[in-house]
């Protein structure tokens, strides 16, 4: 065993690195998948199931109607930020029926990103909710759908009634480098939180 080889010799060896849960979660249809998968360094865990018939009348699909698959569980990525700390992403689902996934993905959970869609905000209220209410620190994410940003990101911040401490980042989940600035702004939050 390596750990004995280590022992016997004398040295120490590697410590496991610090693990901190990131939930992503958002109303129906914004990107959280799209998300996880645009940042994670594996490939994503997915629990996706196509959208069928028994989805007529409970699914409301205004606005997304090319959408063809739905979260039914979560969504899992990794991100190895140094040799000490690595980020797990859990993706929510979106879709009411399933929010009573929420409290068991969110036990545990350091910070959150809620991503929104500015077509459809409405959708995302419940999820600033969830978090307010857990006092689980969050950054809001408008997902900019085909790179447009419609509303600054003040207006986005009053109409969701944010506090001034939480963070909103314009961003556009289907790229890498916008989906790491999001969670960025998260570690930034959570960082100067442990601070204070």
């Amino acid at each position: 065993m390596a750990g004995s080889d280590a022992l016997a010799t004398g040295t120490a060896a590697p410590a496991a690195p610090d693990t901190v849960k990131i939930l992503i979660a958002g109303g129906f249809g914004v990107g959280k998948t799209t998300m996880v998968g645009s940042v994670s360094e594996i490939t994503p865990l997915r629990t996706e199931e196509p959208l069928t018939v028994a989805g007529l009348g409970v699914d409301d699909l205004a606005g997304i109607e090319e959408k063809r698959a739905t979260t039914v569980a979560m969504d899992f990525g990794r991100i190895t930020i140094s040799d000490e700390l690595v980020l797990y992403l859990f993706g929510t689902p979106g879709q009411q029926r399933f929010w009573f996934m929420w409290n068991d993905l969110a036990v545990g959970a350091l910070g959150a990103v809620v991503l929104i869609d500015v077509r459809r905000p409405e959708s995302s209220f419940a999820a600033v909710d969830f978090f307010e209410r857990r006092r689980i620190p969050f950054v809001v994410a408008v997902n900019g759908f085909d790179g447009r940003h419609p509303y600054p990101a003040d207006d986005i911040r009053e109409s969701l009634a944010l506090p001034a401490d939480v963070p909103v980042v314009l961003c556009d989940a289907r790229r890498r480098e916008s989906s790491r600035d999001v969670l960025i702004a998260l570690l930034d939050l959570l960082i100067a939180a442990a601070v204070d």
